[in-house]
């Protein structure tokens, strides 16, 4: 072969594995953080998770526990402030998202219609029953088998999201809430709790106040 030809087609192969190699693989998201904003206030980062209903967010005095929970938070939310802590102390901290299958929505007074849950695992018969001092107690049958627990969830009037307002034991079949200023007219609904992986532990020591 010519040697015209031959630097040719090397130039050619050489295109032709470039444009076949294989992609490099997206950059990993970046880790659970803790930062220290001030002497006794720590802000929380993490990265969001598509899959996930929400977040529980979990502190402790040392390493080994015992554990806390500091909040149950919405999908949409990828950080956390938690202010004026104890001065000098160590605070560690760990997240892990939850879902799991949800009731239909209730008001108060009014029961999820039978058959409406959008999963077979999800609570059924979701009810918001009004009770004296801007209370409301709810009942439910479980449905699932193996939850870690409820959680309540509120839509306030005027807000486009359902949060995380109250949590419940597993197996339990009704809890209660007291409303705050703005939350009549509420809508709610339950879901079924599962926990995915805990993220690594991060650490912060407060300094001096």
């Amino acid at each position: 072969m010519p040697t015209a030809a031959r630097t040719a087609l090397a130039a050619l192969l050489t295109a032709t594995l470039v444009g076949c190699a294989t992609p490099s693989p997206p950059p990993a998201a970046p880790a659970f953080t803790a930062t220290l904003t001030s002497p006794t206030n720590v802000v929380l980062h993490w990265p969001a998770d598509p899959a996930a209903a929400g977040y529980l967010l979990e502190y402790a005095n040392a390493a080994d526990g015992p554990w806390t929970a500091l909040q149950y938070l919405p999908p949409g939310r990828t950080s956390y402030t938690h202010p004026d802590l104890i001065p000098e102390t160590p605070f560690y901290y760990r997240i892990r998202s939850f879902a799991g299958p949800v009731s239909p929505t209730v008001t108060a007074g009014r029961a999820s219609r039978s058959g409406t849950a959008a999963q077979q695992s999800a609570p059924a018969g979701l009810a918001a029953t009004p009770a004296p001092g801007q209370n409301l107690h709810f009942s439910w049958t479980d449905r699932s088998p193996d939850e870690a627990g409820f959680l309540l969830e509120i839509r306030r009037p005027g807000t486009p999201d359902f949060v995380p307002v109250e949590v419940t034991d597993p197996n339990a079949t009704h809890c209660a809430l007291s409303l705050l200023p703005g939350e009549q007219g509420s809508a709610f609904r339950l879901r079924a709790l599962s926990y995915g992986p805990l993220s690594p532990v991060v650490e912060r020591t407060t300094g001096k106040d």
